[in-house]
């Protein structure tokens, strides 16, 4: 039977080898901002400029080192569209990190970021990490929302901050990693506070084994 030494966070299995730990990842936002191409080009380094709308959820796998921790990341592609908010929210619950991206040629997709960042607070647990990405940063000539519009929105919902481009491959990897870091930051802050006498906050995934998980610090 497979334990977990905090799965609040993540996963780790200590029947697979394969990886150490694993994080769901979920990439949020209006539609047509570049979720999906963000995603593929962070998974398997492509890119096409064919716009085709996600149908409700869709996720690829990557596996990770982050200093001698082999992460596995479960990271799931989200529709968009108002029609498929109900299906999307369902899958917030377990992420362990949030890609809020908007488009900054879009005015529309920056002002949404307020309500989906509601939706985070609402639907997730509390703990979970968010990064506001701007992306598209290659169009500059058609740009809306400025950088600093970006970054004054991000300090105002406590978030980090990247401008990146999908196509041009601009901050798409390290986007990712820093979500990571900073995931993992929270486990080994969360494991080195750990209160089990603290009870009614809103708690992640649950751990499959009764007995109490071991100590162990995540380096990454």
């Amino acid at each position: 039977m497979a334990s977990a030494t905090d799965s609040r966070y993540g996963q780790k299995e200590s029947s697979d080898q394969n990886f150490d730990y694993m994080f769901k990842i979920l990439i949020i936002g209006n539609s047509s901002v570049g979720k999906t191409s963000f995603l593929f080009r962070y998974a398997e380094d492509s890119f096409t400029p064919a716009f085709v709308s996600t149908v409700g959820i869709d996720f690829k796998v990557k596996t990770i080192y982050r200093n001698d921790k082999r992460i596995k990341l479960q990271i799931w592609d989200t529709a968009g569209q108002e029609r498929y908010r109900t299906i999307t929210t369902a899958y917030y619950r377990g992420a362990m990190g949030f890609i809020l991206m908007y488009d900054i040629t879009n005015e529309e997709s920056f002002n949404a970021v307020q309500d989906w960042s509601t939706q985070i607070k609402t639907y997730s647990w509390d703990n979970a990490q968010v990064l506001l990405v701007g992306n598209k940063c290659d169009m500059e000539d058609e740009r809306v929302v400025s950088s600093e519009r970006g970054r004054q929105l991000a300090d105002h919902l406590g978030f980090e901050f990247f401008e990146a481009s999908a196509k041009d491959n601009i901050n798409v990897k390290q986007t990712f990693e820093r979500l990571v870091d900073v995931i993992c930051e929270k486990m080994s802050e969360s494991l080195d506070t750990a209160d089990p006498a603290v009870t009614g906050a809103k708690q992640g995934p649950q751990l499959t084994d009764q007995q109490a998980p071991p100590h162990q610090d995540c380096a990454c």
